[in-house]
């Protein structure tokens, strides 16, 4: 087993930290995790609120040790999917995104690009995607999630606004981010592995889990964050491991290295 583990996947909010809290040791457990060389460790979020840079910020202030190159975010996989489509999109995501998004023109758009941005899903802002939408644009969902965790409890996900103009629209989104296979396979394509050799940790169990697992991933659920009872028995197959939280991940993985 030794062998065949050779790269980390680790989910960000819920995961990692709430907000600006860190989740129970996890400060420590990632240091420990970060001490085993042998390891990649990559950061794969659906974070659609901040940029890399805003993120990597954060994190930092929160006391992680984390480098920029370790991020890998759907904003990112979104970019790469614009640049190559030659998208000029209405941008339906937080202003503290758009840094990811420099030199996209969006003039006459030709696509609806929607990630969370609670700010900006109002009424008139809604309006014009779905006219866009109508006159032959695209939709992007940066991702789809239902909904994420906040200090004061659950929030909703951009999955919603999403499922609205997809209603709206008669359209159905091209969905970017996880639990999106290319996403995953994607976000390891600078390591030298195999999605057999790769494990992910993450709070969502069609996300993070059934999404890994799906190209071949191992998914380790953590029961923080956006978890709630028996998540993991609504997937199949369910998940390789279910822990309290990040710090028992990390035992597992290092157990399974000695």
């Amino acid at each position: 087993m030794t062998n065949q583990i050779k790269a980390i996947l680790i989910d960000l909010s819920g995961t990692l930290h709430i907000e600006d809290d860190p989740t129970p040791n996890s400060l420590e457990a990632l240091a420990r995790l970060q001490a085993r060389s042998e390891i990649q460790i990559k950061f794969v979020t659906n974070t659609t609120k901040e940029s890399k840079g805003f993120l990597l910020n954060r994190l930092t202030q929160i006391g992680f040790k984390v480098q920029e190159s370790e991020i890998y975010s759907s904003l990112s996989a979104a970019r790469k999917l614009i640049d190559e489509k030659q998208l000029r999109p209405f941008f339906l995501i937080d202003k503290r995104a758009l840094e990811d998004f420099e030199g996209v023109p969006t003039h006459d758009p030709n696509a609806v690009v929607v990630g969370l941005a609670p700010d900006e899903f109002h009424y008139e802002n809604m309006n014009k995607a779905m006219r866009l939408l109508h006159n032959g644009a695209q939709l992007i969902a940066i991702h789809k999630a239902r909904y994420y965790k906040r200090r004061d409890g659950l929030a909703l996900g951009p999955g919603p606004i999403v499922t609205a103009l997809e209603y709206a629209s008669d359209l159905k989104a091209e969905i970017v981010g996880k639990p999106s296979a290319d996403f995953f396979l994607s976000s390891i394509t600078d390591i030298s592995c195999q999605p057999s050799q790769c494990i992910m940790i993450g709070d969502d169990a069609k996300d993070d889990i059934e999404g890994a697992q799906s190209v071949g991933m191992k998914g380790i659920l953590v029961q923080t964050g956006k978890y709630r009872e028996n998540d993991e028995k609504r997937i199949n197959p369910q998940p390789f491991k279910v822990v309290q939280n990040f710090s028992q991940a990390v035992d597992v993985i290092l157990e399974m290295l000695h």
